[in-house]
């Protein structure tokens, strides 16, 4: 199949009344884990694992899909009323919209907060750095 411009490799399988489609990899496009340069395994200490699971348990939370939306899908949709109340006319050009700004997290802000909050707030003194000549 087809998915913007790209050929994929998909398979059809039925589950339960419902038909899934599931995409697959092409041959070349899998790597042998034996060619991968993994290191070597070592132990997890005690408080290696502690903070791992402390921050596990701290950023997690219920799933609620209807916190999400697919803002593609709307202005997708937005655009295929207008073309219809058109009735087959020429719609004008779109003029570029300002995107909406997203929630982006910044992951390694909330780590170091996380980490800081784990120490008692105390915080290492940062190293000056010189400014370039």
């Amino acid at each position: 199949m087809v998915i913007k411009t790209r050929e994929h490799l998909a398979a059809v399988k039925p589950s339960g009344k419902a038909l899934l489609l599931e995409l697959m990899h092409f041959p070349d496009e899998l790597v042998n884990p034996s060619e991968l340069k993994l290191p070597g395994e070592k132990a997890v200490g005690q408080k290696e694992l502690k903070m791992a699971e402390s921050l596990i348990e701290g950023m997690s939370g219920k799933w609620e899909p209807e916190e999400f939306k697919d803002d593609y899908r709307e202005a997708l949709m937005e655009v295929i009323e207008k073309k219809i109340a058109a009735g087959g006319k020429e719609l004008p050009a779109a003029k570029g919209k300002a995107r909406k700004a997203t929630n982006v997290v910044d992951l390694v802000a909330v780590l170091q907060q996380s980490l800081e909050q784990a120490r008692g707030g105390k915080k290492k003194p940062e190293k000056k750095r010189r400014k370039a000549a």
